[in-house]
């Protein structure tokens, strides 16, 4: 780091406020506010997975009645519970969805990557392949131990939403920073 980039980061923000203090937090701990950014930026596609699956269970689910046992591969929606084909349906849209918007938001507002999209996007489409095979193969096993607890199916979907979204940001923040988004060059002297 040269010392002009030192002296830019170590500036002292001035004030009192509750601003000022956010501001000084984030200079001191570029990398936490990065994470914290990564984590709550995620909530886009993450709202985007939750309105996805609600919207397309009561399509697939309720409204067409999609729910014959479907299995392929590794993909085990055989069960009553897991809402066979339009619980695969389901998830496998949403996860695409969700993964779309996530790849644009992550790379230009967290990351701020100057890679080039190409570059990104057959990496990131590795990423993501690996999110939605987890967030197909966990939901089955999910919706299956929630109704036998008795719950319906909006709280056994959103809460397979929930694993996966953790596990997604589990294998995808490293990835993210290190391979697929990193961050431009000139913001690298900054850190």
């Amino acid at each position: 780091m040269s010392d002009t980039n030192k002296n830019e980061s170590s500036q002292q923000v001035e004030g009192t406020g509750f601003i000022a203090a956010c501001k000084r937090l984030i200079n001191k701990y570029p990398n936490l506010w990065e994470f914290i950014k990564f984590n709550v930026l995620s909530n886009i596609s993450t709202i985007t997975r939750f309105v996805a699956v609600w919207i397309l269970t009561a399509l697939f689910v309720h409204a067409m009645h999609l729910t014959q046992p479907f299995s392929f591969l590794i993909f085990n929606y055989s069960k009553p519970s897991t809402n066979g084909l339009g619980g695969f349906l389901t998830f496998l849209i949403a996860e695409i969805c969700a993964q779309a918007v996530n790849f644009v938001v992550q790379m230009k507002w967290v990351f701020k990557s100057d890679a080039s999209f190409k570059s990104a996007a057959w990496k990131y489409a590795i990423l993501a392949i690996i999110i939605v095979v987890c967030g197909l193969l966990l939901p089955g096993y999910i919706t299956t131990l929630c109704k036998g607890f008795g719950w319906n199916d909006a709280v056994s979907s959103t809460l397979a939403s929930v694993v996966n979204t953790v596990l997604a940001v589990i294998i995808s923040y490293p990835l993210l920073k290190w391979w697929i988004a990193p961050a431009k060059k000139d913001d690298e002297a900054d850190k």
